[in-house]
């Protein structure tokens, strides 16, 4: 079975009948729609739907996968998912697969960093590579500057690293986010070397990554709100939005930011002002851990493909 065929299945399973206004009468026996459903849905036939999730279709038009996306109630960023799967399985369908380029940096994406010193900011690559951080986001997450540079990926971090896996209160959402936001990735760049190293090493090292990868759930990475734990700020609740860097190859940049006058605002105050003195670091035993008790840094990973 193709990507596609496993893609539209997953999505299949998540839609009910009563969802999309079909009657539920009758046993059935696995969750989502039946393939006569969204066949019906769709304006297709059944069989061509089977042959679709069985990789035996050699042309799909675009109209004809719209119906699909709409019939399945796809967001967007879905939609786009589904395109790129029916490319790259030899279905034509409008959408092409990109070609990975070098994660380089601009410089004035470089200064734009190093002057963002009241909010936590990192430089986005593709995989969720981390390219570049200001000092304040090395102060909430990890001394990037420690890690060597494979090590430094955010979704790497989250599952693999004990830190940053405690900095979350609810780990599990934060996770499925990250492993949609990775899938999404997946589906531009399918034959990315990296991509397949890291996902193989994830599956492999963590059950609940390889759980959330194969029900093939995908998002683009935009905004909203994370809760931390963290051990000297304590907690923290911050608004994240990720912005796209124009005229950079797949980079983007996420900042976190507080509600003004919030408790979240003073704790990452005084954690902005941690980061600016110069003074010593905070004894091992307050920060939690040697690593996040070194006096954190900004900068740049040296690797990218």
């Amino acid at each position: 079975m193709t990507e596609l065929g496993e893609y539209l299945r997953a999505c299949r399973a998540r839609v009910s009948a009563e969802q999309v206004g079909l009657p539920t009468s009758g046993h059935r026996r696995v969750p989502g729609l039946r393939r006569e459903e969204l066949a019906s849905l769709a304006g297709v036939s059944v069989d061509y739907i089977v042959r679709l999730e069985q990789g035996r279709v050699k042309s799909a038009s675009p109209a004809i996968l719209t119906a699909l996306a709409r019939a399945l109630e796809l967001r967007p960023d879905e939609e786009e998912y589904l395109l790129r799967c029916a490319a790259e399985s030899g279905v034509s369908s409008g959408a092409t697969s990109a070609t990975p380029r070098n994660q380089q940096m601009s410089q004035a994406t470089r200064a734009l960093l190093g002057n963002m010193v009241n909010v936590p900011a990192l430089v986005l690559g593709r995989r969720m590579d981390i390219l570049a951080w200001n000092r304040l986001s090395a102060a909430l997450f990890t001394d990037y500057s420690q890690l060597p540079a494979k090590r430094r990926n955010h979704i790497w971090l989250t599952f693999l690293d004990p830190e940053v896996r405690g900095l979350y209160a609810d780990w599990e959402t934060v996770a499925q986010e990250c492993v949609a936001y990775l899938r999404m990735d997946a589906g531009r760049y399918p034959n990315d070397p990296e991509l397949a190293r890291l996902v193989g090493e994830l599956s492999l090292k963590d059950p609940d990554f390889r759980r959330w990868w194969s029900d093939h759930r995908v998002r683009s990475q935009r905004n909203g709100r994370k809760q931390f734990v963290h051990a000297i700020a304590g907690e923290l609740s911050l608004d994240f939005q990720v912005l796209d860097v124009r005229g950079s190859s797949d980079q983007s940049l996420l900042v976190y930011t507080a509600e003004p006058h919030s408790p979240s605002a003073q704790a990452l105050s005084f954690l902005a002002g941690w980061t600016a003195t110069e003074s010593p670091a905070l004894p091992t035993e307050a920060a939690g851990s040697p690593r996040r008790g070194a006096m954190p840094s900004e900068g740049e990973s040296q690797h990218g493909a």
